[in-house]
């Protein structure tokens, strides 16, 4: 079976109000809970605003740090899933269901060969 990571990316700005976001949580727990129990979930995580990030970059042998996003952008990761599939037609399948749950679009992209 290959990994895949599903990236959820949702735009800027401030965290929709409670009865807009608690019916999407209760779908995306609802699609984690299925995805557990078709033994293709490994690991999911949503993460804080754009704004709480810290750049770190390493140049002449120095290593430096900068607060804030790599990249400015409209749009941000927002969340991320890790899954196990066995081929990418069905980890498409997820990546469909995790974006209906979501509202939002969402990456799939498989994992290198694990070494």
């Amino acid at each position: 079976m290959t990994k895949y990571l599903l990236s959820c990316y949702q735009p800027d700005g401030p965290i929709p109000a409670p009865e807009i976001l608690d019916p999407i949580i209760a779908d995306l727990e609802a699609v984690n809970a299925e995805m557990k129990a078709a033994g293709a979930w490994v690991f999911a995580a949503g993460l804080h605003p754009p704004s709480t990030a810290t750049v770190v970059r390493a140049r002449d042998g120095d290593v430096i740090t900068t607060d804030g996003p790599f990249i400015e952008a409209k749009e941000h990761l927002g969340g991320f899933t890790v899954i196990e599939a066995p081929d990418l037609d069905a980890a498409l399948e997820w990546g469909r269901k995790v974006s209906q749950a979501s509202t939002l679009p969402v990456e799939v992209r498989p994992f290198q060969d694990e070494q």
